[in-house]
């Protein structure tokens, strides 16, 4: 009974989903790693997944993100949009708002920031009982506490990656 199978194959492994789809009545979600409408365009224009996962931050923002969901749109394709703690309440807004422009929204991935993030990014959207509310403030509801901002130093994250047994870098 899952909701969608994600990232069943890597997602520039595109001919992968042609099998898969054929194996499987599961919706297929993919798309957190596509930047670009053509990333997605073969497997919206063969169907070849149910659900598209991109965010905001790494699309490009609110508009190219909607021309990615109007073309899916036309094979009755939703939206799924990716949401982890490293899109910020502003990229979160963003898909929000725009979730709710588009009729083939589906679901939005929600995991929620931490105390520091709501403190430095002031917003008005709340999440209750399985709902994601975009808030009553103007624009996407979010702003910059500057001040709060300055109270916590720059430290640089990386992201995980994968080594196979040899040492070799490998795709996470």
């Amino acid at each position: 009974d899952l909701f969608w199978l994600e990232d069943c194959t890597p997602a520039e492994n595109q001919d992968a989903f042609r099998l898969v789809r054929s194996h499987t009545t599961t919706p297929l979600a993919v798309g957190e790693v596509f930047n670009t409408v053509f990333d997605f365009q073969t497997l919206i224009r063969e169907q070849l997944i149910d659900y598209v996962r991109a965010a905001s931050t790494h699309f490009g923002g609110i508009s190219p993100l909607k021309k990615v969901m109007d073309y899916a749109a036309q094979y009755q394709i939703k939206s799924g949009f990716h949401g982890p703690t490293d899109v910020s309440p502003v990229g979160l807004a963003a898909q929000t708002h725009l979730g709710l422009a588009i009729h083939n929204f589906g679901i939005q991935e929600y995991m929620e920031h931490s105390g520091t993030t709501n403190t430095v990014f002031e917003q008005s959207m709340t999440f209750a009982d399985g709902y994601l509310h975009p808030g009553e403030k103007p624009g996407l509801g979010v702003e910059l506490n500057e001040e709060a901002a300055a109270s916590f130093p720059y430290q640089q994250a990386y992201l995980p990656y994968n080594r196979l047994a040899d040492g070799t870098v490998h795709d996470w």
